[in-house]
């Protein structure tokens, strides 16, 4: 008799696979991953670059904007989500500035700012 090895999952198919940038993580375990293929013009053979937005699904809410990631094919989670996150390939660069650095009293209003001005005595 043959023996299952229960440790080693068993890979049933293949998934299709994107790898893209997240151009939105506002909604709840959702993300928007846009994907870039450079193909030749039909007609003319210069390369152009074709733009494809996914939706997917990210359990963690690990994913922010500008992240590199790769999405899987999954079942049809919702309307519009048929991929989930595989994995986050490249994170991305994080600016912030502390409000200690930022002195409030160099800051002019601009010509059509609604803000009080300030009264000097």
């Amino acid at each position: 008799m043959a023996t299952q090895d229960t440790a080693t999952p068993k890979k049933i198919g293949n998934k299709n696979e994107k790898v893209g940038q997240v151009v939105s993580a506002k909604m709840t375990k959702t993300i928007v991953v846009e994907v870039t293929r450079r193909i030749p013009h039909p007609l003319y053979k210069r390369i152009i670059n074709k733009r494809s937005k996914f939706y997917a699904h990210d359990e963690d809410r690990a994913a922010q904007v500008g992240d590199v990631v790769r999405i899987v094919e999954c079942r049809p989670l919702s309307k519009l989500k048929r991929w989930r996150l595989g994995e986050i390939i490249r994170k991305a660069v994080q600016v912030a500035v502390e409000p200690s650095s930022v002195d409030l009293d160099m800051i002019q209003p601009t010509s059509g700012s609604k803000s009080p001005r300030r009264k000097s005595s």
